[in-house]
């Protein structure tokens, strides 16, 4: 068990975000995770919040995904849990699955726009399965969100696909996981535009 904090004190709304990186040779060692210090340092650079991290690197065993996502919301209280790996398929891949065995509602616009950006790139972004939840608990909720495995699809999945100035052509997820946040009850997420805008209809923003 890691846990990480990064503050910043743009924003005085705190954040708690769960990072999950699903690997049986990175959990034994076999190699260096390289999807939580991806994530971590693409949040960091985007939020403007104060961010807590609390950082998991496990198996690729569905009971102990399911597990380990519920005790993040559920204990850990975390607002946000993002996975990396197994979400191929493969058979050891069962990320999705697991995820949705947490959730108690699914947000499938993520996947669907997951999949369009990288299909940008690579051919084989039709084989990606990544799914987005949300968990609901009494008195609190999250959304939980499957990424890519490989630190730059992460990358170019949260932020989309931009032109050589910068100017968003296909919006990243994170653009809309804000707004989310705020629909559950979470905190008020603040980001970094140049990494990405989050966007908000007017009635919702911040005054």
């Amino acid at each position: 068990m890691k846990q990480n904090e990064a503050q910043n004190p743009i924003s005085s709304d705190q954040i708690t975000i769960g990072l999950i990186s699903i690997s049986d040779r990175a959990s034994q060692g076999v190699y260096q995770d390289e999807g939580i210090p991806a994530l971590r340092t693409w949040l960091t650079n985007a939020i403007s919040n104060s961010c807590t991290f609390h950082e998991r690197l496990i198996a690729d065993e569905a009971p102990l995904i399911t597990k380990t996502i519920v005790e993040l919301v559920d204990v850990v209280k975390c607002d946000l849990v993002l996975t990396t790996g197994g979400t191929g398929p493969s058979r050891r891949d069962v990320t999705p699955e697991a995820t949705l065995s947490a959730g108690t509602r699914e947000m499938p616009g993520f996947g669907e726009q997951m999949r369009q950006i990288s299909l940008k790139f690579v051919p084989t972004a039709i084989l990606s399965r990544q799914v987005a939840t949300l968990r609901e608990i009494q008195d609190h909720a999250a959304l939980i969100i499957n990424l890519p495995g490989q630190p730059k699809a992460i990358a170019e999945t949260l932020e989309g696909l931009k032109d050589e100035n910068g100017k968003a052509i296909i919006p990243g997820i994170f653009a809309a996981v804000p707004y989310c946040i705020d629909l559950i009850g979470g905190p008020y997420i603040q980001t970094n535009e140049s990494v990405v805008k989050a966007f908000r209809p007017k009635s919702a923003l911040s005054k």
